[in-house]
């Protein structure tokens, strides 16, 4: 199928309808016409319906979106891969995430792999899971790193490391001497959350109910900066991953310490590409980045050994990635 059809196809999808298109495109309304018209007749049937406000994807069409998408993304690639290869500057590695991996672990990432890379260039983009491997499934980012367990249609997991959520404090706090903390032992101190919108506030709500216990945050914020910031040098404990804000845990004189409850090691950090799409080398190299960086952190789902230790002090190494295999649960 010729490019300029298919470009033109999935910009009349994203739009909405021809006109639409015409203006994001800067091409003619006859001229999109006539290559959509081109493609339903190569296969065979009408990829768009006409409704009262413009068009939307026949069935037909949302099966050739998907392949449109990786089409044009694999021409962006070899084109990209082609011109690394003549020293030109390669293209913006687009990643998104969700507000933890964001706050310090991703920005150190693309500052390092920057030094080796001088050519690199990075889009980030913070947003709630579900929005993350959305963007990724539509060919709006390369990559996505977010805390998820379910399995999401359109992408494929490529590496996946446990993120259970702890129980994070200044080193004074008394709890701080605990090799692990129980729901209960945390009643007599303001906590502090995510928001309701989160996958640890939920599991955090479901392990209270579990334990006979009502979950009342005093502080809930969707940003994890305003979390640790509230409970730095006092008596209100975080509940929230160790991975991946180790780095910013030790500048803020924090420490964690596991919840003594199963389900808190459900949590997964991810790292999620398109399904089936062949990706610039740049941003393999990137995904592998990522990956041996995780696998130099702390094995955080281990039991805890003697007494309680600092952070960022390491045990073993992770090496549980996973390449180009379903959402790990």
């Amino acid at each position: 199928m010729h490019g300029v059809a298919l470009k033109y196809f999935a910009e009349v999808a994203a739009a909405g309808s021809l006109s639409a298109a015409s203006e994001r495109l800067y091409v003619a309304v006859s001229a999109i016409s006539r290559q959509i018209a081109k493609l339903e007749a190569e296969v065979g049937a009408p990829l768009f319906k006409r409704v009262a406000r413009g068009m939307v994807l026949s069935e037909a069409g949302e099966l050739l979106l998907v392949h449109a998408r990786r089409t044009l993304l694999e021409a962006d690639a070899v084109l990209q891969d082609i011109s690394d290869l003549k020293g030109a500057p390669s293209g913006t590695i687009r990643v998104v995430a969700s507000d933890g991996p964001s706050h310090h672990f991703l920005p150190e990432l693309m500052s390092a792999f920057c030094a080796r890379h001088p050519h690199a260039r990075f889009s980030l983009h913070v947003c709630p899971q579900a929005d993350a491997v959305r963007r990724v499934a539509e060919g709006h980012a390369d990559l996505a790193v977010t805390f998820g367990a379910e399995p999401s249609v359109g992408t494929v997991t490529r590496h996946s490391v446990p993120a259970p959520v702890y129980a994070v404090m200044c080193r004074a706090h008394p709890l701080a001497r605990q090799a692990r903390v129980a729901p209960h032992q945390l009643l007599p101190y303001p906590l502090a959350s995510a928001d309701s919108a989160s996958s640890s506030r939920k599991l955090l709500e479901r392990c209270w109910r579990q334990n006979g216990l009502r979950f009342e945050p005093t502080f809930t914020s969707n940003l994890s900066a305003a979390l640790m910031s509230f409970v730095r040098n006092s008596d209100r404990v975080m509940l929230g991953p160790y991975l991946p804000a180790v780095s910013a845990l030790q500048r803020g004189g924090l420490v964690a310490r596991p919840l003594a409850h199963p389900e808190m090691a459900a949590r997964r950090l991810q790292v999620q590409t398109m399904e089936g799409r062949l990706l610039p080398g740049m941003v393999e190299e990137f995904i592998n980045h990522i990956a041996a960086s995780l696998a130099g952190i702390d094995d955080i789902g281990a039991e805890p050994r003697g007494p309680a230790r600092a952070l960022g002090k390491p045990r073993r190494r992770l090496g549980s990635s996973v390449r180009k295999s379903p959402a790990l649960a």
